[in-house]
């Protein structure tokens, strides 16, 4: 995955009104820490921020006005309950070479067997461990055939190569299951009136 470089501005003014006051001159305020670091308040521009964020795990280089330069991976992001923007996000600073361990989504690919099965998910994620500037978008599990009562567990997932599983391998993440057959609702009001 390649770093996504953005800018920010140090910021030493806290609280609600100044958070609002960022988000009104289009800047999403944040903090960066990690690796025994003092935590950095910083603005970042909320629409290139926004882009950045729609790959999960992405590799953000932020460039710090008269502070250098920070490579971080967003830790939590905060979103407006209705608007759904991001009000607020934590950063966490890595380094090449360092492993971390992230959610990385898991995607499915085929069909399943004919017979009317249904795909149960039970993990829209799996935790793995893998190289900060490796990190894996997605991992993408072939369903093409399953049979009821089939059951992908995380160890059956392939991961690229230098990333390993955070999760025990016993854990499912997706399951096939028959139809349920249903009554007619006529039958079943016969049968409690009696």
């Amino acid at each position: 995955m390649s770093e996504i470089k953005l800018s920010a501005q140090l910021r030493d003014v806290f609280g609600k009104g100044a958070a609002r006051q960022a988000r009104r001159d289009a800047l999403t305020p944040g903090v960066i820490y990690g690796h025994g670091t003092a935590p950095k308040h910083v603005n970042v521009p909320a629409h290139a921020l926004m882009m950045a964020l729609k790959t999960p795990n992405a590799l953000l280089s932020l460039d710090i006005a008269g502070d250098g330069t920070e490579l971080v991976i967003p830790k939590a992001v905060q979103r407006h309950p209705l608007k759904r923007t991001i009000s607020h996000v934590d950063f966490l600073i890595v380094q090449k070479g360092e492993k971390i361990t992230v959610e990385v989504p898991v995607v499915t690919e085929g069909d399943l067997a004919a017979g009317g099965n249904l795909l149960e998910t039970l993990l829209t994620t799996v935790a793995v461990e893998a190289e900060a500037t490796h990190i894996p978008t997605e991992i993408t599990v072939s369903i093409a055939g399953l049979e009821a009562g089939a059951t992908v567990h995380a160890s059956d997932l392939v991961l690229p190569a230098g990333t390993t599983l955070a999760v025990d391998g016993e854990t499912a993440v997706l399951q096939v299951v028959a139809p349920q057959a249903e009554e007619p609702a006529a039958e079943a009001a016969e049968g409690t009136e009696a």
